[in-house]
């Protein structure tokens, strides 16, 4: 920033695709692989992590140029971004702007950290977790998980 308050652009605007903005700092990596972006098929991506934030201390964003993620993908995003804003981007323009809104339950996205859950196990079942404000419960066995969410994340 410069003395006479003006602001930088931290991360470049994108031609078309999504901007993720409102990510918890420290979680970018995270909605990286949710949406199964690891740089090996040469995806154009811009990441701000901890950056300054009117809303919370810091945040982080994502910037996927060229992709308009899925309802499946927001969901799961949901998770680990609760407050996150989903800017839909065409010809430079914002067209579309909505914040993410949690599912009531998710199917098939989380792995239950309970080995002896049904859901773990070979038989042909999909996971299914009832999503809260705070946590999420397994609809099989009842495990409920508070913390590290982003790691049951199937991807």
């Amino acid at each position: 920033m410069s003395d006479d308050g003006d602001h930088k652009l931290r991360v470049s605007k994108i031609r078309s695709g999504t901007v993720i903005d409102h990510v918890p700092g420290g979680q970018a990596l995270n909605v990286l692989a949710i949406l199964g972006i690891d740089g090996s098929k040469g995806e154009e991506i811009s990441v701000g992590m901890n950056v300054p934030s009117d809303r919370f201390a810091r945040k982080d964003i994502v910037k996927v140029e060229g992709r308009e993620l899925s309802q499946d993908e927001v969901d799961v995003l949901s998770l680990i971004a609760p407050d996150a804003t989903i800017n839909i981007v065409r010809d430079y323009d914002v067209i579309e702007k909505h914040r993410v809104e949690r599912p009531d339950v998710v199917e098939g996205v989380l792995s239950c950290p309970n080995a002896g859950c049904i859901s773990t196990g070979d038989e042909p079942v999909s996971s299914t977790f009832e999503v809260f404000d705070d946590a999420v419960r397994c609809s099989y066995c009842g495990t409920i998980v508070r913390e590290e969410i982003a790691s049951l994340i199937d991807t």
